[in-house]
């Protein structure tokens, strides 16, 4: 069994998976917008939604991370849930935490704790509650 997370965004799904791939030193691997979704389903595509992602994976890791827009209220981010990140190094744990609070609110700056050398939580300019550490 697996389990991957699967963030909506409000409109600006493509702008978070360029943060993240800059974030995670990644490639997003698949993105279909809402103007892709074939005509003969009959879906109906909002004026001006056009160019919004309907699904993209983007590798992150061992862990596949789904995204895409869905600007209704049924899909807000709550302060339940945090993605934790485990990398390979300090070093990569700065520099994704750098990327990540620009523009967001870091919650712990990054720190030595007894279960990780280097750790921090950051909220990214989109509302996603990141756990970064070693």
């Amino acid at each position: 069994m697996k389990i991957d997370p699967y963030l909506h965004f409000n409109g600006n799904c493509a702008e978070a998976i360029t943060l993240y791939e800059k974030a995670f030193n990644t490639k997003v691997a698949h993105v279909m917008k809402y103007g892709d979704a074939p005509a003969e389903d009959g879906y109906e595509i909002p004026a001006g939604q056009e160019n919004f992602i309907g699904h993209a994976t983007l590798p992150v890791g061992e862990t596949e991370l789904m995204l895409c827009d869905a600007p209704d209220e049924a899909h807000r981010f709550g302060t339940g849930v945090s993605l934790h990140v485990s990398l390979d190094s300090a070093t990569d744990v700065n520099a994704a935490f750098a990327i990540l609070k620009d523009g967001g609110t870091v919650l712990q700056e990054l720190q030595s704790t007894f279960w990780s050398e280097h750790f921090g939580i950051v909220t990214d300019k989109f509302g996603v509650h990141w756990m970064l550490s070693v």
